[in-house]
């Protein structure tokens, strides 16, 4: 049974000691990965990560909305057991179009990401300057023809306003469609207007224990899901409170199949080849 974690970031430092191990495992038990950039030097990161690898493991490049700005994360916030996860500073980055495109352009990098928009404990102010960035970065994808990986959180009104004002720019459904929204929080009604526009949906960890997710994935058609971990944050169950790792995703195949009454046999193919549609 083959797997793919389609939103994962062994290149972060939480794996410094032990990324090789970590990938081994996963690799081992059937299961791909993309490593997903969140700035420059975790993009770069992915893509050299990716190389060292002939199958089962690519790279993301963007720059995440909560690194457009100085600005303290706290475990918590960032979905991980403070015992797991310790929180960051992020320094704040201006989004360089050239580099990214650079970055953008090697065989790799198979989306443009994460990108969007994320008005969790977010200052007024930043609101604008996360709109620009990731309206740049939509027209990245668009100029290199590469899907996008979406975070939005708290803001869902305003992604979607900014996809339908682009909607000429997003890739289309015969080329794949224009990508996924990755760790999905939004409403069925939000749901419902992203699948419009083609995009298709990850889910992780969380649906393992939280029971909100039930009606979104009973909701969403499996040919719209992906799998991710979100690794190394948001683990599972039976493992929450724990580092997470992409071996993990397959307690999310199995908590799709039990809510959609499927065997985790069809979960695990079909969202295989979601992800092989999207971004391969």
């Amino acid at each position: 049974m083959r797997l793919f974690d389609v939103h994962t970031h062994v290149q972060f430092q939480a794996f410094k000691e032990d990324f090789r191990e970590v990938l081994k495992r996963a690799l081992d038990s059937g299961t791909w990965m993309i490593n997903v950039g969140t700035q420059r030097d975790t993009s770069e990161a992915a893509i050299k990560l990716a190389h060292e690898y002939d199958e089962g493991l690519w790279a993301t490049v963007g720059l995440h909305p909560i690194h457009t700005s100085k600005s303290f994360h706290d475990a918590q916030e960032l979905g991980a057991d403070p015992s797991a996860s310790s929180g960051f500073t992020s320094r704040g980055e201006e989004f360089d179009y050239e580099i990214y495109k650079k970055l953008a352009e090697d065989p790799k990098v198979v989306a443009i990401g994460e990108c969007g928009l994320d008005y969790y404990r977010l200052e007024e102010d930043t609101k604008a300057k996360q709109k620009e960035i990731f309206e740049k970065q939509v027209a990245l994808a668009h100029d290199v023809k590469k899907p996008l990986m979406i975070h939005c959180r708290e803001a869902f009104a305003d992604l979607i306003g900014i996809l339908k004002n682009k909607k000429e720019e997003l890739r289309s459904p015969r080329d794949g469609g224009p990508g996924v929204i990755h760790f999905f929080s939004g409403t069925t009604e939000d749901a419902d207007e992203l699948m419009e526009l083609g995009f298709s949906f990850s889910f992780g960890g969380v649906t393992t224990f939280a029971r909100a997710y039930e009606k979104l994935l009973k909701h969403i058609p499996l040919e719209k899901i992906l799998l991710e971990t979100d690794a190394p944050y948001v683990a599972p169950v039976p493992y929450r409170g724990k580092r997470n790792e992409p071996a993990y995703v397959l307690e999310v195949a199995q908590k799709i199949s039990r809510v959609k009454n499927i065997p985790v046999e069809e979960v695990a193919e079909k969202t295989f080849a979601n992800a092989q549609r999207i971004f391969l």
